[in-house]
Formats: C-alpha cells, structure tokens, sequence
C-alpha cells in the first residue's frame, strides 16, 4: 500500500500524483509542492524548528508543552459511501488526547452505516484511536512527523517569500 509524501496517510485506493510522489488528496498534493524546496533545507535548521514548537505553548490552548503532532482517525458511512481520514493536529497531549476523544466517538457513532467499508473500517479507525491514546509521541523528543511538518512549513515559508 502507498502512502501519503505530506501526511503519511495509507492510500488504498485513488489518491493524487505528481510525479514519483503520491498524495492522499488535493490539499495535500498542494503541500507536497513544498516538497521539492523541503529537501534542500538542512535537517539542523528543521530539527531547531521542531524543538522550538515542541518546547512552546500549545497552539490550540496556550497551555505549556511539549507539544507534537497527534492524529486522530475518524470515519463515517451511509449506505453503500464510506469515508475515512487521519487528521494530524499539532498540539499539547491533553487537546491531542481530546481529539482522538472526537474520532473515536464520532466513528462509533457514525461508522457503521456503510456496506462494506464502514463495517471494515470503523473497528480499523477505532482501534487506531485507542492505540494513539495509549502510546503518545515520546515527551522528550520531537518526533518523526512533527520534523516532516515542520519541514514543509518552512519550505511554505521560503515559497511564500519567493512569491
């Protein structure tokens, strides 16, 4: 299975492509134009990014960090139409937590109306929230995905100067 280059989001079918790179959907292909000028930024400069944000105020409630990247998974069906997401969401522990919260629920609620899919992908949704709530981003360190958005946003940065 192929995944997202700006989210990291699995592709199981569709998707958008530019290139060698594949994007979950249009916003995302947007991003990924940032991807090309991401690649030539040293990775000192956006791992002194990633600190400043992990160590800042939670952009969501000014609380005290550390603040990361924290998905959450929601999916809602109807009928024979399904849809599914990850939603990454930079902030502290506590409102990340509140988000997987929102996607958990809101799948049990409204997952299972569909036929397959929804049926498929409401336990695969819930069981990623659970997992996610269980097993945060490492307190200590930036992670993985908040480097990769912090790249991108400084990549945008450069574009949006350039323009």
């Amino acid at each position: 299975m192929a995944a997202c280059n700006t989210c990291g989001s699995t592709i199981l079918f569709g998707g958008e492509r530019h290139g060698n790179l594949r994007f979950c959907n249009a916003a995302c292909l947007e991003k990924g134009a940032a991807l090309t000028v991401a690649e030539q930024i040293a990775p000192e400069t956006v791992l002194q990014a990633a600190r400043e944000v992990h160590q800042g105020l939670c952009p969501l409630c000014g609380g005290s960090g550390p603040v990361d990247v924290h998905t959450g998974y929601k999916v809602w069906s109807l009928l024979v139409f399904t849809s599914w997401r990850n939603v990454p969401r930079i902030s502290c522990r506590s409102c990340g937590l509140r988000h997987q919260f929102e996607g958990l629920f809101f799948s049990l609620f409204c997952g299972w109306w569909g036929f397959p899919w929804g049926i498929v992908m409401t336990p695969v949704q819930v069981a990623r929230n659970l997992t996610a709530m269980v097993r945060p981003p490492d307190p200590m360190h930036p992670s993985d995905e908040l480097r990769t958005f912090m790249r991108i946003a400084l990549a945008e940065g450069a574009l949006d100067e350039e323009a």
